[in-house]
């Protein structure tokens, strides 16, 4: 964990990255707002050129979707849901520059801020009242039957080796530090970061593992076997899923953006990249207090729970999880400070 660094007086201009999901017309509009406030405070705003037309935020500069984009920025604005801040997280990787989301999404475990909450994350922005996450990030190589490195990617989230053919099983050999471990068919095997275990691994059975805790995650999807248990590993483990010639073909997918196909009777070998995303905290919220909110968890034990009938223990509610709103047992939706602290009507 680092601190935001203000810039030495007389050091130069701010600049800002800001990354869209120009799909929704509230969510331009929100960037739009945030890119005058910027402006306002004196930062330099920059757009990607797919997208300025679509924001039309005058005096922005405007670069090309890339490596180049985030050079020389303080911070990349992500205003979309977690798609944007991964496309994102390939502009900042590359950089010095850390990364921070307003949630416009549906869950959106990577943005840190909701909507209501922007002009607090702007201010803290201009104020450089921010702290930096270096969030651990995976290196694929994929190797061919000859030993070969024929391409490699990386992933914030995830990589993941998949069957190409829908119907079709995968049949794969995994190791974990050049030891063979098993072998199955299956959909496929993900090797995920503490940061995507809430990702695509939460849904395949994977542990949720707080994004602070250094590990690497190896989750099967669909298993056709007996022992087909997520693992946690060592962070500098290096795992390997190795693809039979006889068996079905295979690809690479990371982070869901970034594809690279397994030769026939190829590996896959994933281990931790020397380069981390960097992932800008506005708040002190917590971890659980974020699982809490996403999730809707209730928080009480469940025999304190009043029941309303199987299936309904938890009192239900209309209003978005997104809200970070809590349904608590006397009926009542509350934030999730106000359960941590107790309120005076014994919600928590």
């Amino acid at each position: 964990m680092t601190e935001c660094a203000p810039p030495r007086e007389g050091g130069g201009t701010r600049r800002v990255l800001l990354a869209v999901h120009t799909g929704r017309a509230d969510i331009v509009a929100l960037a739009r707002a945030a890119a005058a406030r910027l402006a306002r405070a004196g930062f330099v705003v920059r757009v990607l050129d797919d997208e300025a037309d679509d924001l039309d935020i005058p005096g922005a500069e405007v670069c090309t979707f890339g490596p180049q984009a985030a050079e020389g920025t303080e911070i990349v604005l992500v205003f979309g849901g977690d798609g944007t801040f991964l496309r994102a997280a390939e502009l900042a990787r590359s950089t010095d520059a850390a990364i921070t989301g307003v949630n416009l999404g549906r869950v959106g475990f990577l943005a840190e801020t909701e909507p209501e909450a922007v002009e607090e994350m702007l201010a803290a922005v201009e104020r450089c009242q921010y702290e930096v996450e270096e969030r651990l990030t995976l290196e694929a190589t994929v190797f061919d039957d000859e030993g070969r490195s024929v391409g490699g990617t990386w992933g914030l989230n995830e990589v993941s080796v998949e069957k190409v053919e829908r119907a079709r099983v995968l049949d794969v050999v995994l190791e974990v530090d050049g030891h063979p471990l098993t072998s199955f068919g299956c959909d496929g095997v993900l090797c995920a970061t503490p940061t995507g275990s809430t990702a695509y691994a939460f849904s395949a059975g994977g542990p949720v593992v707080w994004p602070d805790v250094e590990a690497l995650l190896l989750v099967p999807a669909n298993a056709h076997a007996l022992f087909s248990r997520p693992l946690v590993t060592s962070p500098s483990s290096v795992l390997t899923v190795a693809v039979p010639h006889d068996g079905a073909r295979a690809r690479v997918s990371a982070d869901g953006r970034r594809l690279v196909e397994v030769p026939d009777g190829g590996r896959v070998e994933v281990r931790r990249s020397d380069r981390p995303v960097r992932i800008a905290r506005v708040n002190p919220t917590s971890f659980g207090d974020r699982l809490v909110a996403k999730f809707g968890l209730p928080v009480r034990g469940f025999r304190d729970a009043r029941s309303h009938g199987p299936g309904h223990e938890a009192p239900t509610s209309h209003r978005n999880v997104l809200s970070r709103e809590i349904n608590t047992a006397d009926g009542l939706t509350r934030r999730p400070e106000g359960v941590r602290s107790g309120d005076a009507d014994g919600a928590a």
